[in-house]
């Protein structure tokens, strides 16, 4: 199998997403992840634009790395400058990183009018930055910044270009894509026409070794990772990207998308299998590090990748699973999943019987999907509250008897001088023979609700000290209805052992909110979580 290298910039290129701010400590357990999973090169920053990345540069060097390498990233030497006195590669050689990465200029609309140089002091630029940082003893990236844009403008300079960086000792030279607007056949078409000409003029002897040809693509058009795959199908033998696609503008090539389509779908070597199936739970870590909600429809490592709605997809994945499903998810280390709505048909229903260990027979099973459709009609959601589909399916069991039972319960809420907004709630539930009538006050009705049923509940099951609120959601179904429109509450519940969401929808959303708190309650206890 042929080896694409993977080349990591989340910590450069993709902390430059709107929204993505990464501490000194993010950054360092990010790179320990990468480097654990085994991808080889982690581009850890630019030296030369903050302390930030100075500080990471000197605060890598202690760790014990398994396998990869650490790159510093930084430009080529100003323009009338030299390579000794630049205060920019004085920093990229300050990083003491094994390899540097340094970017130039492939457009010539850049060189004129970004850099305000000629074309011939920027190829001088390229080779001597190249060549002095070789000296040095680093291994040496060329990233041709714009090149695709350049060659259509000016193909026999964007060529210039890399054949400056190669003819100075380059290791690799990146084709950048930078403004993320090609298409999949032109980045092919360039990439060969591009590799066949280095490969010209090493054989005239002009390059001391062939190049590599790396690839580093924008998902401004939607294309990143099929650009990425067009340049590998073309020569391309390092792959530049970031986790989840974080860069800026739109993002940049997802690593955890062009990794697994070339390595399962292409035949590549890009990651141990080991590390491949990882890969799911590197795309949560670094969405957790970097205070990102994960996208669930992620390829391959969403949430919702692998997921299950339509009755007759079902019907089919109970049977053969590869029916409905392009790999095993395990591959990457996501999971199957089946989603109970409206939508569902039986097979759904049997399948969530079996995940939570239930015997459930046909004609229960029915009955439960009738009254999924039937709620979700009224407003209920069952495919983000899969604890309260459990509890549907539990309550069918013969032998089942509920831990406790509602009686009644009611919540004030007024305004006291001196005091403020003040809520109280009464609860009336019965464990077994005994009714117990609680109250208690909170920060608002369902706070106060919420303490009340534990008040009631916690003598007869001390467990629920440990499970606590996590979230709450409300949604305005029909917000024509102004006032009297239907409320949706999801809550989600946690204890030391996981999580779990129940819901509720009514006109009344004390009543929403009642039924979603219940459920919490009666799944941790029934279920044992």
């Amino acid at each position: 199998m042929t080896q694409i290298h993977i080349y990591d910039t989340t910590l450069r290129d993709g902390a430059q997403a709107e929204g993505v701010s990464l501490s000194l400590e993010d950054k360092l357990n990010i790179a320990l992840r990468l480097d654990d999973i085994g991808v080889p090169f982690i581009e850890g920053g630019w030296p030369g634009s903050n302390d930030k990345d100075r500080d990471f540069f000197r605060a890598i060097r202690a760790e014990p790395l398994r396998q990869a390498q650490i790159a510093a990233f930084g430009s080529t030497r100003r323009a009338g400058g030299q390579c000794e006195a630049d205060p920019q590669i004085a920093a990229l050689l300050e990083a003491e990183t094994p390899v540097v990465t340094i970017v130039g200029k492939s457009w010539d609309l850049h060189v004129h009018h970004v850099l305000e140089t000629t074309l011939d002091e920027n190829l001088a630029m390229i080779e001597d930055s190249v060549r002095y940082l070789r000296e040095q003893g680093r291994r040496v990236f060329y990233d041709a910044e714009h090149f695709f844009d350049g060659y259509t403008a000016n193909p026999d300079y964007a060529l210039a270009t890399i054949r400056a960086a190669a003819r100075a000792g380059a290791e690799c030279v990146i084709l950048c894509e930078t403004n993320g607007g090609a298409l999949p056949w032109q980045v092919e078409a360039v990439v060969r026409q591009t590799a066949a000409i280095l490969a010209a003029h090493a054989a005239e002897r002009e390059i001391a070794a062939p190049v590599q040809i790396g690839i580093h693509t924008h998902d401004d058009g939607g294309l990143g990772v099929a650009n990425a795959l067009a340049a590998v199908r073309a020569g391309a033998t390092q792959v530049q990207g970031t986790v989840n696609g974080y860069g800026e503008r739109v993002g940049n090539c997802n690593l955890c998308t062009v990794i697994p389509d070339l390595q399962i779908k292409m035949g590549y070597r890009c990651l141990e299998d080991e590390g491949l199936q990882r890969l799911s739970e590197l795309s949560h870590f670094v969405d957790e590090t970097a205070n990102m909600a994960p996208n669930p429809r992620l390829p391959f490592v969403g949430a919702s990748a692998f997921a299950h709605k339509g009755g007759i997809h079902v019907a089919a994945i109970m049977k053969v699973e590869s029916s409905y499903q392009h790999i095993d998810p395990t591959r990457v280390g996501n999971r199957k999943r089946v989603l109970v709505s409206e939508l569902s048909g039986r097979g759904n229903l049997v399948y969530k019987a079996r995940e939570f260990g239930l015997d459930a027979s046909r004609e229960d099973v029915q009955h439960v999907l009738t009254q999924v459709k039937e709620l979700e009609n009224r407003g209920f959601y069952f495919e983000g509250a899969e604890a309260s589909v459990a509890l549907l399916l539990q309550r069918m069991q013969p032998d089942y008897h509920p831990p406790f039972e509602l009686i009644d319960f009611m919540t004030v809420v007024e305004h006291r001088q001196g005091r403020g907004i003040l809520a109280e709630a009464t609860v009336k539930v019965q464990v077994g023979s005994e009714v117990m009538h609680t109250a208690a006050e909170g920060n608002g009705p369902v706070n106060a609700m919420d303490r009340a049923l534990r008040k009631a509940l916690l003598p007869h099951y001390p467990k629920l000290a440990e499970i606590y609120l996590a979230d709450y959601k409300v949604r305005i179904l029909d917000g024509d209805a102004a006032t009297a429109s239907t409320t949706r509450v999801i809550i989600e519940t946690r204890n030391g052992h996981g999580s779990w969401s129940t819901v509720g929808a009514s006109t009344n959303i004390i009543e929403s909110s009642w039924h979603a708190l219940a459920d919490s309650m009666e799944y941790a206890l029934v279920l044992g979580c």
